[in-house]
């Protein structure tokens, strides 16, 4: 709500607003989990997997992008369909 009401307020001005919501991502820290929490993290994702960090910074790099000048108040999901549930 903070990034709609935000938009609103600034969207005049020139200011974008938008935000970024990941699902699991892999990394250091999900590495040391054990084997059975990935898996049941994973199989409750349409895609069957973590994301890659690589995935979550072109989401916001796209946002951050001219290819999103029309975009703003909106929160994009890169949850590999963990929403979808």
């Amino acid at each position: 709500m903070v990034t709609k009401t935000l938009a609103c307020e600034w969207a005049r001005s020139g200011v974008r607003v938008n935000a970024v919501a990941p699902g699991f991502v892999q990394s250091e820290m999900t590495d040391q989990y054990p084997v059975e929490v990935v898996r049941a993290w994973s199989d409750r994702t349409p895609m069957g997997r973590f994301g890659q960090p690589h995935e979550i910074a072109s989401a916001v790099q796209f946002l951050a992008s001219d290819a999103s000048t029309y975009i703003t108040g909106t929160v994009l999901l890169v949850d590999g369909g963990y929403t979808c549930w």
